[in-house]
């Protein structure tokens, strides 16, 4: 019973970090354009600099 007096709070500030960082993700625009980089495997953009 001791230890939910150290995983309630510990918890709760994981939760907080975890709100924090997202909230601080969004506002630096980190989920912009997140396609451009899906479509950019198919593209084949290995060879430009080869004759």
């Amino acid at each position: 019973m001791d230890v939910l007096f150290v995983m309630i709070p510990l918890g709760l500030v994981l939760v907080v970090f975890a709100i924090w960082g997202f909230i601080w993700f969004v506002r630096h625009d980190q989920f912009d354009e997140l396609e451009r980089q899906a479509w950019s495997i198919l593209f084949d953009d290995d060879n430009e600099g080869r004759p």
